[in-house]
């Protein structure tokens, strides 16, 4: 019953913390009331420190990205997370992705391309497949790595019951490569789709825009930083705590990357140039959170070790309900 009840007041405590960065105003695209903008030179004026203004918020969402995720990667060195918490958790980030992909990120290039083009194409539904097919291929260099290790003879440290489980699994944080490079590699691959994560925030047309797609990252990147900890503690149970904190901080910087790369694309570019960077940088990153939303935290999700109260089918529907609903709720005032 405590467990039960710690459980309970956790996630309330997480939800309610991330709702409020949810309600905040905010909508897509740069070609918003673009030529009253064009004459006045005061109005340039307030544009420029609104757009310093926006970017000093950019720049807030990379930091604080970066210091949770490294957070959460560490923590388990520390505390013993709820495994039931983690369950429902990655399953309602996986709500949150889903909807946010579909609401928010789809809807918003579609628009956009409508202002932009008179045609007729589905220039955001194929991108969002592309997007989509980008990650898988990103999945697909992942394989090749692990089975680049297999044949090098690389060996999981586990316990020797575990290691048929840990090996069907197919997640990559449950494997260890044997020399530097192929470290590097993993950790690249494994960070791939975070990058095009980040991009979506460096590319937001508002504040506000940034703050909701900061919480919507956030939680999916707090959660499978908790996870990646948890199985390297499983992996290497004496393992020293720096080589903690480096495949923490490695998975961690993944993101803010892409949050640079973004602000990078969207600080020197203008006009009609920026509005079609900010449609296409919409459409892949809706690919990108659908296939992370379904085949990351979905369909895979946290494995807990114990048998589990929670882990069933209808309790994983009711927590990817609940993220879903949060975004819909959210969109209200988009």
């Amino acid at each position: 019953m405590a467990s039960m009840t710690s459980l309970k007041s956790t996630t309330l405590s997480i939800i309610l913390f991330f709702i409020q960065f949810s309600l905040i105003k905010a909508h897509g695209g740069h070609g918003d009331n673009d030529d009253d903008h064009d004459s006045d030179g005061g109005d340039q004026d307030h544009a420029e420190l609104h757009a310093k203004g926006l970017i000093l918020v950019k720049i807030w969402c990379l930091i604080i990205l970066l210091v949770s995720t490294f957070a959460g990667g560490v923590s388990p060195y520390f505390y013993r997370w709820n495994e039931s918490f983690l369950l429902l958790g990655t399953q309602f980030a996986g709500g949150v992705f889903l909807g946010t992909s579909m609401m928010h990120f789809l809807s918003d290039s579609n628009e956009t391309f409508k202002d932009l083009t008179s045609k007729s194409y589905p220039f955001a539904f194929m991108l969002a497949s592309a997007g989509y097919l980008l990650t898988m291929f990103g999945d697909c260099i992942i394989n090749f790595v692990i089975k680049q290790g297999s044949k090098k003879e690389t060996r999981v440290d586990v316990e020797e019951e575990k290691s048929e489980e840990v090996g069907t699994d197919g997640n990559p944080v449950f494997f260890r490569t044997s020399s530097v490079g192929d470290t590097i590699l993993l950790i690249l691959a494994l960070c791939f789709h975070s990058v095009f994560e980040g991009i979506a925030i460096g590319v937001s047309a508002t504040k506000g825009e940034a703050w909701r797609n900061l919480w919507t990252i956030s939680l999916h990147k707090i959660f499978a930083a908790i996870a990646m900890g948890i199985a390297l503690l499983r992996m290497i149970p004496k393992r020293p705590f720096l080589l903690t904190a480096a495949y923490s901080f490695a998975f961690a910087i993944s993101s803010p990357i892409g949050v640079g790369i973004g602000i990078a694309i969207d600080a020197t570019t203008q006009g009609h140039i920026a509005d079609w960077i900010y449609a296409i940088s919409m459409g892949l990153a809706c690919g990108v959170f659908i296939y992370v939303a379904i085949n990351h935290l979905i369909a895979k999700g946290f494995k807990p070790q114990n048998k589990c109260y929670f882990d069933t089918p209808f309790f994983k529907f009711l927590a990817v309900l609940s993220g879903v609903g949060v975004i819909a709720v959210v969109m209200i005032w988009d």
